[in-house]
């Protein structure tokens, strides 16, 4: 229950965040719980929190990005673009003067939220012993499936066989990674984050013409920066306390 409230609040908070999406969602929140859990935790070989946590990020994700589309006008993910474009059709544009002018749009979607996910509830609950049987299919028949699935979605995004030859080379080098007993979820969060952070690096420069300076010239980009340094430095504070505690015990022992 602590677990749901907790990743039900962190996937509502960056699905607010334009672009974050889902997929950004899920990883934070299995790695914070990862985090949370410690030496207790058994994530990876079949921890409740760990199937919990995204999966809860995820659907609060989903309500979190209609806020800015909702009070913006800007979508929050793909499917409030959808949702845009849908809209517009209409003559019907997201934003402030939406609550004001049509708010039984606005408190239609909010009300539809209550209503799907008791509508989920009612439908997957009787579904779970068929889901279940799922985890039955043997890996020899589950793994070419995936592998399918998985090469016809990233033929599908440029059309290339080099995606693919990178996929494979993306999977052998995680599988070694594993073997090694690296962990992989720094490494997916970094790959999900870095086209993010690419793109908004590329629309501020576009937008300040290439001066570099728009990256700290205002009070919330310096209050930003604050925090990213805080928590790079919180890790290797955490250790050198550790270090520092041991150390006296030793000599006091």
């Amino acid at each position: 229950f602590v677990v749901n409230i907790r990743c039900g609040l962190l996937g509502f908070i960056l699905g607010v965040l334009p672009g974050a999406g889902a997929t950004l969602a899920s990883a934070v929140a299995y790695m914070t719980e990862k985090r949370i859990a410690g030496a207790s935790g058994k994530f990876g070989q079949g921890d409740m929190r760990g199937l919990a946590a995204p999966e809860t990020a995820i659907g609060a994700t989903a309500c979190g990005a209609l806020v800015p589309m909702l009070t913006l006008g800007v979508p929050g993910s793909g499917t409030t673009a959808v949702m845009i474009g849908a809209l517009s059709l209409y003559n019907i544009t997201p934003g402030p003067m939406l609550f004001q002018q049509q708010p039984d749009i606005v408190w239609g979607l909010i009300a539809s939220l209550f209503i799907a996910n008791i509508m989920l509830v009612i439908l997957n609950i009787p579904m779970i012993r068929i889901f279940t049987r799922i985890l039955a299919v043997p890996n020899w028949a589950l793994v070419p499936v995936i592998a399918i699935i998985t090469g016809i979605g990233v033929y599908a995004v440029h059309a290339t066989t080099f995606d693919l030859f990178l996929m494979v080379g993306i999977g052998i080098f995680g599988y070694i990674l594993r073997k090694l007993d690296f962990p992989l979820s720094p490494i997916l969060l970094g790959f999900i984050l870095g086209g993010l952070m690419e793109q908004n690096l590329r629309r501020a420069l576009s937008i300040s013409n290439g001066e570099l300076g728009i990256l700290w010239s205002s009070p919330i980009t310096l209050g930003v920066w604050v925090v990213t340094v805080f928590m790079l430095l919180f890790p290797l504070l955490r250790i050198w306390r550790k270090r520092a505690k041991q150390q006296a015990a030793a000599a006091h022992g």
